[in-house]
């Protein structure tokens, strides 16, 4: 499978997770907050890139501001771009383009996919369930959303990376 992505999520303290994507060009980290579902936010929004809606959003707290991932489904492949707003309060009826663009890169689906899942089933192997839910707070592991993506997955992509299945 080509391409070049590299995606980790790590809780970094209780209520904070670090978040990173690059490719062989560059790389973002962003430190994000508990005050959202992040993780199955991205979850939820990769899953949705094997439905009918081509454009997914994910909105990250890093109070105050908020980066905005755009995926946009391409055939196989998923364009990603990541935008900055100053203040998350204020850029929730922003359009993308009056954000930041601070990156961007085109993977292919099947690739984003794996990466988000492998780093979803890290922190479960690393925290369980109930470790989790004691860092991020306010929302428990998404396990039922990371196993639908998992199965969209392997269902639908020509996958030959190691699909290892994490334990709480």
């Amino acid at each position: 499978m080509p391409g070049d992505l590299q995606f980790s999520w790590e809780l970094s303290g209780t209520g904070w997770a670090t978040c990173r994507i690059a490719d062989s060009a560059s790389e973002q980290r962003h430190f994000v907050s508990y005050c959202t579902d992040a993780l199955a936010d991205l979850i939820h929004r990769v899953a949705g890139l094997y439905g009918p809606t081509s454009v997914q959003r994910i909105s990250f707290d890093l109070e105050p501001a908020e980066v905005r991932w755009v995926l946009r489904g391409q055939d196989s492949d998923v364009g990603i771009a990541i935008y900055e707003f100053p203040d998350m309060s204020t850029s929730f009826d922003m359009a993308d383009s009056e954000g930041k663009l601070v990156w961007r890169s085109k993977q292919p689906r099947a690739l984003l996919s794996h990466a988000v899942v492998e780093a979803a089933q890290d922190v479960l192997r690393i925290h369980g369930e109930d470790g989790y839910r004691a860092k991020w707070v306010q929302h428990p592991f998404p396990a039922a959303a990371l196993q639908d993506l998992r199965r969209l997955h392997m269902r639908d992509d020509s996958c030959e990376l190691p699909h290892g299945v994490a334990t709480s």
